[in-house]
């Protein structure tokens, strides 16, 4: 009888294709969509992320209160207009309005009929979180094509710094169980140099690195030195514009909960899953037997309590 890990394994693969249609885009993949293709300036991008993390507010704003919140001046903002393919700001605020009012009309009961509390809001954002996500996965065949890649790639290298390591740790325990080399990088500087190094010496071609803030300049420094060793790089983070991201050879941008004093990672550790999970579709067969080895494994030496 396979255990439930190998069960879910056989029975969750994931089909590629988009899927019945959605509700439509939610709006940080709207305007992630929307920034996303134009090459932007490090001022640009502050001005993209603001609008992305205040679009309710934002997309009212007048250029001079915009320019005012972000830092920057207000031909810096015409020309993020220009820049991301609109005729002038007033063109790029009717559709950000456009888009901030589809958020308006959607969302469950106006603000007179909200009375949760801090710890009930954290959660509603992560529900939003996850629902952002679950439009995102409409269209599966980039998780899957990555996948592929990941469970090709041997060594495979998981990157992880500071905040970042407790995920970076989840994908590489669950990967061991289906990939024969799986090399975990918690520490920065020379030591995640060597690391790198060694895995593409050793014919590693991709490294997962997982990039959740505050964003640390050392993670920064390790993907760019991937890079330069011949190693692709996916990206796990919360912002599909930036440094990160412009060193990334493949961006996963998703929602990190941020209502509370130290941030939350639902969708993010979803997002995880659903790599791991293409992983395990990649290679079924190697699963199954890696898997199997597994489980003979944790029954001879009693990893696990009998519930």
């Amino acid at each position: 009888m396979p255990s439930p890990q190998q069960a879910r394994a056989q029975a969750s693969a994931i089909t590629s294709g988009r899927t019945a249609p959605e509700a439509g885009a939610a709006p940080t993949s709207q305007l992630r969509e929307l920034f996303d293709g134009p090459r932007l300036s490090p001022g640009q991008r502050r001005i993209a992320q603001y609008l992305i993390e205040h679009i309710t507010e934002a997309a009212f704003l007048s250029i001079t209160d915009l320019a005012e919140r972000v830092g920057v001046s207000q031909p810096s903002v015409t020309r993020f207009a220009g820049a991301v393919g609109f005729s002038g700001y007033p063109a790029l605020r009717e559709r950000l309005q456009a888009i901030a009012l589809s958020t308006l009309g959607s969302a469950p009961g106006t603000p007179a009929e909200v009375t949760s509390n801090e710890l009930q809001a954290a959660v509603d954002a992560e529900i939003e979180n996850l629902e952002n996500l679950r439009r995102d996965f409409a269209d599966p065949d980039e998780i899957i094509r990555v996948g592929r890649a990941l469970s090709r790639s041997t060594p495979l290298t998981v990157l992880g710094l500071r905040i970042s390591v407790s995920l970076a740790e989840y994908f590489a325990y669950a990967a061991r169980r289906i990939h024969p080399d799986v090399r975990l990088v918690t520490r920065g500087g020379s030591v995640a140099y060597d690391a790198l190094l060694q895995s593409r010496e050793a014919g590693g071609t991709w490294v997962l690195a997982f990039g959740m803030p505050r964003h640390a300049h050392e993670t920064l420094t390790a993907m760019r030195v991937a890079r330069g060793a011949g190693l692709q790089v996916a990206l796990i983070t919360d912002l599909g514009l930036g440094p990160l991201a412009d060193e990334a050879d493949v961006t996963f941008a998703t929602g990190t909960g941020s209502r509370l004093v130290f941030d939350s990672y639902a969708a993010p550790v979803v997002l995880s899953a659903a790599l791991l999970q293409a992983m395990t579709d990649a290679d079924p067969e190697r699963t199954q037997a890696r898997l199997e080895e597994y489980e003979q494994v944790a029954e001879q030496h009693q990893f696990f309590l009998k519930d």
